[in-house]
């Protein structure tokens, strides 16, 4: 996994901060082969609960982590009971990491 302590520590934060504690984020994409260079960060953020603005949540913790990562470009899926469940939420879930 291409990702530092600290900032697996600052995402983990982020979510807590904007979805909750109940929140958890799976890191999925090209962040896992630690033979990569560069790429996104993909972020699967996974809710018990529906969320009212999913594409507002999606954006904050997109920009807050983009910013803790000195602009590395990241995209958040949001998995939640009133969203629809897609085939790139099961990709993520599969072949994810908890963070």
């Amino acid at each position: 996994m291409r990702l530092s302590l600290n900032h697996i520590a600052t995402i983990r934060s982020l979510v807590a901060q904007l979805a909750g504690d109940s929140a958890r984020v799976w890191l999925f994409g090209s962040r896992l082969n630690d033979t990569a260079r560069g790429g996104d960060v993909d972020l699967l953020l996974d809710l018990p609960e529906p969320v009212a603005q999913p594409a507002l949540l999606s954006a904050q913790l997109g920009a807050r982590v983009s910013r803790a990562m000195q602009g590395r470009k990241v995209d958040v899926l949001i998995k939640a009971p009133n969203l629809q469940l897609l085939p790139i939420h099961r990709v993520a879930l599969g072949q994810g990491v908890l963070l």
